[in-house]
Parts: C-alpha cells; structure tokens; sequence
C-alpha cells in the first residue's frame, strides 16, 4: 500500500514537471477543438470565437483583448503544420524563436482589413468622406462544398496606398468668392479650392483571403470582406464580395434543401425488386432496396439524406430519386412472347386519356 502512494505520487510529480517543462497556453483548449482536429475543423472554431470575443464586442471586458490575441496565437500555431508539430512536442516554450504575425492580420484573412460588422449590417459610412468602388467576384463552389462546407484561400492583389515624397492637391470642392469691381459693384465666381496632403502611390501587395462555405450556403448569397475593394486616395477603400455560384453537378440537381438525382434500372430489376447503393457528395453510401415492382417514373424519397439547411445545419432536406427502366433492345421471338404473356397474365390495356390534366 505504500509503495502504490509513493508511485502515484511519483507519477503527479513527473506530469507537474513535464506541464512546467512544456509551459505556455493551452492552444486547444483555447480554440475549443480536440488535439486530432483536422485544419478545417481549426478554421471554423477561430472564425467562430473570432466574432464572439473580439474586442469591438466585447468594450465592458477588460481581457477582451487578450482573449483575442490568444486565439489569434493559437490559430496560427495550429493551422501550421510545422509549427503544431513543434508546440505538441515542446509547448509554446518551443516557438519563441520562430516568428509570430500579429492576430490582425490573422483576423483580416478573414473578415477584412477594418473588421467584421457585427450584426450583419453594413459599415456606416461619412457622406463626407470619399470611398473607393466595390468589387464583387463570383466565387464558383461545387455541390461537394455545399453539403459539407469548406475554406477557400483566394489570392488578393490589392492596391495600398503608401507615402510617396512631395506634396499633393487634395479636398478639392467648388467655393463662392466675391470680388469688389468699385463702389457698390461685386462679381461672384466660383473656383475650385484644393488642400495640401502628403503625397502618395499605391503599390500592389498580395494577400491571402480566406473564404469559408458555409453548409448549405444558397446560390447567389456574398460574403463580404470590409476594406478589401478599390483603394480610394483620399478617402476609405471599397469593400470585396465573393458572390457565390454552385456548380452543376453531373449527379444531384439542388432545389433548395433537396436534392434529386435518376436511377436507370433493368427491366428485370423493375420486375423482380434489386438492392444498390448510391454514393452521397461526402462519399457516405445510401442504401436503396425494392422488391416490389418499380413503375418508370416511380419516386422514392430519402428523408434527412438531402442538403443541411442553411440556417439549421441539424436539419436536412430530403434526397429524391427518381427511377428510369431500361427496357431490352433485342426484338422478342414469338416463343418468348407467349411465354412473357403466360408469365405475367396480364391482359391488354388501352386507355386514352388527358396526362396532363390528371384525368
């Protein structure tokens, strides 16, 4: 009995020195992910906890900032691959010689280099102050995308403006001056009026953007990223949306939360029932199974196999499939006629009628 304490006690000794040896934060549980999370499965839980602790919305919370540098430190860590294999083996005490980015450019890859508008209205913006133009780009998804969701990096030339030697015209308006022609006689014109602002020039810089697809994101919905537009010299950039755009898919046709797909199957298996699996967009095989006869046109509906609702992605539209039958090229003998008319004791039917109107 007393040898087991001294081991256990042994045992908490050497985890107390390994956790003082490896030292620092805890970048997992600070993300909220486990320590096998996949970089997708990073991505989402930063620009989650991205939007719920930064500062901007957080002013009553005195360590909101630190909060926020924290998960930027431990994003960048854990979204790279080198740097994750470093801190599981040493901790954070093994990346001091390696170089950190600040957490606003990790956050404007995200969102933009002036933040996110919270509550998903658009940015004020000062009548008087300038703005360059927007830029909307359609970002093509495939269907794949939309069912499972996913992050697109785009690379982003933009234009920044940087100080240039020399001084430049700038503000320049329309004023009213008056001038005194003699006694009781003044002349009014109007002459544009500039300031003097230091000189600049805009030198493009690439950048990486990243997009995330949200399951079941709809075709035609922008994602904005503040500031990332047309550069504007005297004033605010522009904004840049990605526009998404679904592809076709050779297999599934959305509409809304569904999705429809055809089936061609033999006559034989229209006849005698069959049993096949249909591999969905995320490579999860659903399993179909008749016996009894399927008519051509017959629909079968797949409850929750369809695509997550974009609002609710717990909930899910249905997969629909709709059955051709593929009926035998090869002309019958008149033996195997009779033998088909004995087999199936099935007499004709000739009814003419309005398809259309349901009649």
């Amino acid at each position: 009995m007393r040898f087991h304490r001294v081991s256990v006690s042994l045992c908490l000794l050497f985890v107390y020195l390994a956790d003082m040896a490896m030292g620092g934060r805890d970048f997992y549980k600070i993300l909220g992910v486990s320590p096998g999370a996949t970089v997708k499965e990073i991505k989402k839980a930063y620009r989650k906890l991205a939007l719920q602790l930064h500062p901007d919305r957080n002013p009553d919370d005195p360590q909101a900032q630190d909060k926020f540098q924290d998960l930027g430190a431990a994003y960048e860590v854990l979204s790279d691959e080198e740097k994750r294999k470093q801190y599981d083996a040493y901790g954070e005490e093994g990346l001091k010689d390696g170089h950190q980015s600040s957490h606003g450019d990790v956050f404007s890859h995200f969102f933009g280099d002036f933040g996110f508008m919270f509550g998903g209205n658009p940015r004020q913006q000062d009548r008087n102050i300038p703005r360059g133009s927007d830029i909307v780009i359609d970002l093509e998804v495939t269907l794949e995308e939309v069912y499972s969701g996913n992050f697109v990096e785009v690379e982003r030339n933009k234009p920044v403006a940087r100080q240039a030697p020399g001084k430049r015209k700038c503000n320049c308006r329309q004023e009213m001056r008056t001038t005194q022609l003699g006694p009781g006689r003044f002349q009014m014109t109007q002459e544009v009026v500039c300031d003097e602002c230091p000189n600049v020039k805009l030198i493009n810089e690439q950048r990486t953007l990243e997009v995330e697809i949200e399951p079941g994101v709809r075709d035609g919905m922008e994602y904005p990223f503040i500031g990332e537009g047309e550069p504007h010299i005297d004033g605010e950039p522009g904004d840049l949306r990605f526009k998404i755009k679904v592809l076709k898919h050779p297999i599934f046709e959305r509409r809304g939360d569904d999705l429809y797909t055809n089936v061609t199957i033999s006559l034989v298996e229209a006849l005698t029932g069959f049993e096949m699996h249909i591999t969905h967009l995320d490579g999860h095989k659903v399993h179909i199974m008749r016996d009894k006869i399927t008519k051509p046109g017959a629909k079968l509906w797949k409850k929750g196999e369809g695509l997550p609702n974009f609002d609710n992605n717990n909930i899910k539209g249905s997969l629909i499939i709709t059955f051709d039958v593929d009926f035998p090229k090869e002309q019958l003998t008149e033996e195997e006629k009779k033998d088909i008319k004995q087999l199936l004791k099935q007499g004709s039917v000739q009814k003419v009628y309005n398809g259309l109107q349901g009649y």
